[in-house]
């Protein structure tokens, strides 16, 4: 009940951030040479493709049929459906039939008259595209968490730097008052130091696709291109309960509740902590694994990491202890503590809850929203809300959480050279092969 509840704060806010970002653009310049973005000047119209537009794919896409300066010109899926459906949305915003379709990203890629892409695909799917998309100059919007491995989210971090290109994650929730507030407190020592901070996020598996029922093997339906669907992954047969949607609950191609979640609750507790640029030195991790069924991601888990100055995280799913059995983050100070979630933010003393900053002190990046900032970024070239780096040291305590969990044992990493020490299995584990004829390079 927690995770739909979530769900339906996220649409939400979502929706709040969407509406209430068109007043921003004002603040930028009106007018950039087209020499710096090739064919199509986004002080006209910034042009964007859609990779990946089924169920977060769509929204972020609507997301930007929302805003007046952006302009989407292509979508691809490689489930027919999809792509009809995401075709028609696009039409029917613009009251034409202009809108391309493709099944190969790389079609799409080519095209130098697009600025920039949306990608919203699986977790398997996300470093490939990401790194042939700044290959082709496009600056990206991408979901969350950055990659399905820790060196796959390196792999994309380099690419983007090496070709200059803007990045935007899909962890809006530092885009939210209540979040940058939150952070706020911490930075400015409302609670002194702090020596823990919790992370509460979902446990079990929840059905989102409606499919667990549907459990057996079968062909792949005709709208559907199942080979290239399971790209990069190992190869298993067609299991419907297995793709859209729950596709998260299965290791090949997600990270179950944990990586799921970790780009939002974990970003934040790293933004108030000033901790995106590093990661934890040592890592220990409980979690419990299915015995049955088709899915194989920890449904309750606990993840314990230190960092170098002291400081322990608490990551867990389905443990009522952390955040006194709330979603969300909780930062616990010498002189308190603070806690936020989509659902609200609280504090002790309550009185911080009407604190105000003075100018001298730290007021964090204020984006007039996810999308809007991303469209601002592109056209500005300065660093979005939440870059591509800040997007890998979000997601590395989840990665290295999952690794302690399948070794059942502690790790310990040099977070400089994003490195595991000493252990060569574990080592191993921070990657993983890729299936012919799919690479990073």
């Amino acid at each position: 009940m927690e995770e739909n509840i979530s769900e339906m704060n996220r649409r939400q806010f979502i929706k709040k951030a969407a509406a209430g970002s068109a007043l921003a653009v004002l603040s930028f310049p009106s007018i950039v040479p087209s020499s710096v973005f090739g064919k199509s000047a986004p002080s006209e119209k910034i042009t964007i493709g859609c990779i990946g537009v089924g169920w977060m794919g769509t929204d972020n896409m609507i997301g930007f049929l929302r805003e007046k300066d952006a302009q989407v010109v292509a979508v691809c899926d490689i489930d027919s459906n999809h792509l009809h459906k995401a075709k028609n949305i696009v039409d029917n915003n613009y009251g034409n039939q202009d809108c391309a379709t493709y099944h190969d990203f790389r079609e799409l890629l080519a095209r130098d008259d697009i600025d920039a892409v949306m990608l919203g695909l699986p977790d398997h799917w996300h470093a490939i595209p990401a790194i042939e998309a700044a290959k082709a100059g496009k600056d990206i919007y991408a979901e969350k968490p950055l990659s399905h491995s820790l060196c796959e989210g390196r792999a994309m971090c380099n690419a983007v730097k090496r070709y200059n290109r803007i990045w935007q994650t899909g962890s809006w929730q530092r885009s939210v008052s209540n979040f940058r507030f939150a952070c706020e407190l911490v930075r400015n020592d409302r609670i002194g130091k702090v020596h823990v901070v919790e992370v509460s996020l979902p446990s079990g598996h929840t059905d989102f696709a409606g499919t667990a029922h549907l459990n057996e093997i079968t062909a792949p339906p005709a709208e559907l291109d199942y080979e290239t669907w399971v790209g990069p992954a190992p190869y298993l047969p067609y299991i419907k309960a297995r793709l859209h949607k729950n596709w998260r609950w299965h290791l090949n191609y997600g990270g179950g509740q944990l990586m799921d979640w970790v780009g939002h609750h974990v970003d934040i507790a790293h933004w108030g902590l000033d901790l995106d640029r590093t990661g934890p030195v040592e890592i220990a991790a409980y979690g419990e694994f299915p015995d049955t069924g088709i899915w194989n991601s920890p449904t309750k888990y606990r993840v314990t990491t230190k960092y170098a100055d002291g400081l322990t995280m608490i990551i867990a799913g389905g443990h009522p202890d952390v955040c006194n059995g709330r979603g969300g983050t909780k930062w616990i100070g010498e002189y308190g503590w603070v806690w936020v979630d989509r659902n609200g933010i609280d504090a002790h003393p309550k009185s911080l809850l009407k604190e105000k900053f003075g100018p001298e002190e730290i007021h964090l990046y204020e984006s007039p929203g996810h999308y809007r900032n991303f469209l601002d970024c592109v056209k500005s070239r300065q660093q979005t809300l939440t870059p591509c780096e800040t997007a890998q040291r979000s997601a590395t305590p989840g990665h290295l959480g999952q690794i302690a969990m399948m070794l059942g044992r502690k790790i310990y990493f040099d977070p400089d050279k994003e490195e595991i020490i000493n252990d060569p299995v574990a080592s191993r584990m921070l990657g993983t092969p890729f299936r012919a004829p799919w690479n990073l390079v």
